[in-house]
């Protein structure tokens, strides 16, 4: 009996017992039920290859997808206090914080960096999802505005992916206060003459819509990203009315104007590429040879005396580009133009109907 106790029955028990399996081996695709292998679903950057559903990114994913070779700096954020209120509904919030961190690793929910995009400097800061829902607190806001104005102290153009179920209530109105705090931010962005780029992924909600997430120059989203300020279910609540077919996604907002482009998550590194390159006139040779040819035309028709030919000459000369009064081209030629139109053409929503 012994010799059964101590060897057969440990020898069955291990052949019968369970394998452990990592929670994470394999994912399953919200839209269609279909179960990808983790790896093969983030070399995909995330997007289930069947229905080619987008997932959510971390933080840190997210960054190393935009940067060359997947380096950054890391942008160090002031430190706030932690819980300013003291909250506490069914969890202490400390305690809800403590768990965020340990989940996602990161401080709080907004990661930004600095470096390199196909050898353009910028900088860039995400929202992760996974930290308290990206909501917007005091630290989150920090580091969005930390992003800005290190953007605009070393010149460069400054990108955000926006994911975020709105105001963080634990922190009450000091969360709320960081949405005209990023506003003014974003105000320093603009006043430097600098790009702001932001990236609409899902979902992307609340007051972080109501503020800095829909305030870029150029408004990009991600295939079927929610976007809105209140959620479809209390819309429909609210004006007892039934909301048409896809709603506040992002293929309805750009059918109707509210976004730029639609653009697929394997080619939006490339279109963030073309268009800071585009925007910052990096072919500064080719901007000074218009600008001096534009100059050139205007000194000779003013000579003419003539000043209705003189608007005809400057068109007829550089019928691509158009001046902003500050002595540069605010818009470039032919081939930028093309650029970037072609960087719509790669997404994954069509070319506008001519009678929109």
């Amino acid at each position: 009996m012994n010799w059964i106790n101590s060897v057969v029955r440990p020898k069955i028990r291990s052949i019968l017992r369970r394998k452990e399996m990592p929670e994470n081996l394999w994912v399953k695709c919200p839209e269609t039920g279909q179960m990808i292998y983790y790896k093969d679903l983030e070399a995909n950057q995330f997007v289930v290859p069947g229905s080619n559903y987008h997932m959510r990114m971390s933080a840190s994913a997210r960054l190393k997808s935009l940067f060359d070779s997947g380096e950054f700096e890391t942008l160090p954020t002031p430190e706030v206090p932690v819980d300013p209120l003291k909250f506490r509904d069914e969890r202490r919030y400390t305690d809800r914080l403590k768990d965020a961190k340990s989940k996602t690793g990161l401080a709080d929910a907004v990661l930004a960096g600095a470096g390199r995009l196909e050898g353009e400097a910028i900088v860039a800061a995400v929202q992760d999802f996974d930290f308290l829902g990206g909501s917007l607190g005091t630290a989150a806001g920090e580091a969005v505005i930390t992003a800005m104005r290190t953007a605009v102290k070393r010149e460069t153009p400054f990108i955000l992916f926006a994911a975020s179920g709105g105001a963080r209530m634990q922190e009450g109105i000091l969360s709320l206060m960081q949405m005209p705090r990023t506003t003014v931010a974003v105000q320093e962005l603009r006043e430097a003459h600098l790009p702001y780029i932001v990236v609409l992924t899902h979902p992307t909600t609340g007051g972080v819509t109501a503020s800095y997430a829909m305030l870029g120059d150029i408004q990009i989203a991600e295939p079927g990203a929610l976007i809105g300020f209140a959620g479809p279910r209390v819309i429909e609540q609210t004006i007892r009315e039934q909301l048409p077919n896809g709603f506040q996604r992002a293929e309805y907002l750009y059918d109707h104007g509210m976004v730029d482009i639609v653009v697929h998550r394997h080619e939006l590194r490339a279109t963030l590429a073309r268009l800071c390159h585009l925007l910052t006139h990096r072919h500064a040779s080719r901007h000074a040879a218009v600008a001096e040819e534009m100059h050139g035309l205007a000194h000779h028709a003013g000579n003419s005396g003539n000043s209705g030919n003189s608007g005809n000459s400057l068109n007829s000369g550089n019928s691509g580009t158009v001046p902003d009064g500050k002595g540069q081209p605010a818009l470039t030629d032919q081939r930028d133009h093309d650029a970037l139109t072609g960087s719509i053409r790669d997404g994954a929503n069509p070319p506008p109907p001519h009678n929109a």
